[in-house]
This record gives structure tokens, sequence and C-alpha cells, in this order.
């Protein structure tokens, strides 16, 4: 059994993995409305992988015996007005998330829970890769999305991305 402090976290862990996927899907709804289809195929992409750290995280409570309280998950309210937006947007989220994490991280370091600390490892090494995404994409858009035919182009590649599932393996 996990300690409570460490259960009440991953419980709000939860919660905010799946209101991840239901801001990526409002940016990526945006994204369409607005014809950039590559643009919102990668943030739908994104959606979905957020959607699955959430399931992750139940999977380990429910292999740890631990109770899984899902909470309201608010609707993102943000209105948009230029394509960069969204971008700067989800790196400042993707930092906060960074914290969440590092504060649960803490936590088990703290209580010598070394099977949540072994768990949230992935988790870590995982918002690193976020955090790179997100800058990156903004660092792209920056070079090349002001101008029709660098956003074309790079609209032209996002559409590529496919989704992959994570390879987290639990016990």
């Amino acid at each position: 059994m996990l300690d409570k402090t460490i259960v009440d976290l991953i419980n709000t862990q939860i919660n905010k993995e799946f209101y991840s996927a239901y801001l990526y899907l409002n940016i990526s709804n945006y994204y369409y409305d607005n014809n950039l289809n590559g643009f919102g195929n990668w943030f739908k992409v994104q959606a979905q992988e957020e959607r699955d750290h959430a399931m992750l995280f139940i999977q380990y409570m429910q292999n740890n015996g631990c109770k899984i309280v899902l909470e309201p998950i608010a609707a993102p309210t943000k209105e948009y007005s230029d394509f960069a937006e969204p971008l700067n947007d989800v790196y400042a989220h993707e930092q906060y998330v960074t914290k969440l994490i590092h504060n649960i991280y803490g936590e088990a370091l703290n209580l010598k829970d070394f099977r949540t600390f072994q768990f949230l490892d992935w988790f870590v090494q995982e918002q690193g890769e976020e955090e790179k995404n997100a800058d990156d994409l903004i660092k792209r858009f920056e070079l090349f999305g002001h101008e029709a035919k660098g956003l074309y182009m790079l609209d032209s590649e996002l559409a590529a991305r496919v989704y992959s599932a994570p390879s987290l393996v639990l016990d």
C-alpha cells in the first residue's frame, strides 16, 4: 500500500493528465478550425499521449491496491488569436506538469517509496522530451511559420505524426 500523501498526489496527477488531454484536444480543434490540419493532427496525437499518461498512473494505483478518485475535468476556456499563442501555452503547460511530477518524485524520495520513485523515472524522462518538443515547435514556428510557404511546409510535416503508445511496463 502506498502512503496517503503519494496516493493523493497521484490522484491529482491523474486529473492533471486528463486535463492536458482536454487542453491538447482544444488546441487541435483550434488548428483544424483554421485549416491547419497538420497542427491539428500533432495536437490530437499529443492528447492521446496525455490520456495514456493518466491511464499509466491509474494502472500503477490499481497495481498497488489504491483507491482512485476521479475528479471533474475542467474544460479549457482560452480563445486563441494567432497561431503561435497555443504553442507558447503548451510550453508553459508542460513546464507546469514537470513541476507536478517532480513534486511527486521528491515526496516519494522523502518517504523512501522506492517503487513509486522508480515508476516516476519514466515520467521524469518523458517530461524532458515533452518540454523539448514544445520548445522545438515554437522555434520552428518562429523560423518558418510567419510566411505562407513556411507555414504550409511545417503544417505538412506535422501532419505525418502518428500515435505511438507509451512503452512503460508496469508490475
